[in-house]
């Protein structure tokens, strides 16, 4: 089930947040992800609007959107590959015409991942944080149109 999240969903969503970031990119060190579940917990999730994906009453995924921004979508490593996140990006589509996102070009299974739900590159850019290339990818609901 996807729902909105609420203050009580803070803490299990940190925790798909970093053993996702963990996982999937894995070229940057894990303690930098570590040092930034404090502003994610302060500044990021609360300037969002956050979905939370429930399964057995345990949160395993969630996204976040910023205007038509996909700030960010995660799921537990252990629930990967089970249509989570295909149904995570089909919630977002229903709420926006058109989505944006950022994601590490060194992360090809995110990157193969958006190209498989419609996504294309529009562009590239280099993170500054992690020093690491990141690909501007765009969807638009043609549907339509």
């Amino acid at each position: 089930m996807i729902r909105k999240s609420c203050e009580a969903d803070i803490e299990a969503v940190l925790l798909v947040w970093l053993a996702a970031s963990e996982q999937a990119h894995h070229f940057v060190p894990s303690s930098f992800w570590r040092e930034q579940l404090d502003a994610m917990k302060h500044v990021y999730l609360p300037s969002s609007k956050n979905y939370v994906y429930e399964k057995d009453d345990q949160i395993v995924g969630f996204y976040a959107l910023v205007d038509d921004t996909l700030a960010a979508i995660f799921v537990l490593p252990e629930k990967q590959g089970q249509g989570i996140g295909q149904q995570l990006i089909a919630d977002a589509k229903a709420r926006c015409c058109s989505l944006q996102l950022s994601v590490y070009k060194r992360n090809l299974a995110s990157v193969a991942f958006y190209k498989k739900q419609g996504f294309e590159v529009a562009g590239e850019e280099l993170e500054a944080l992690t020093g690491q290339q990141q690909l501007i990818m765009r969807w638009h609901n043609t549907i339509g149109v």
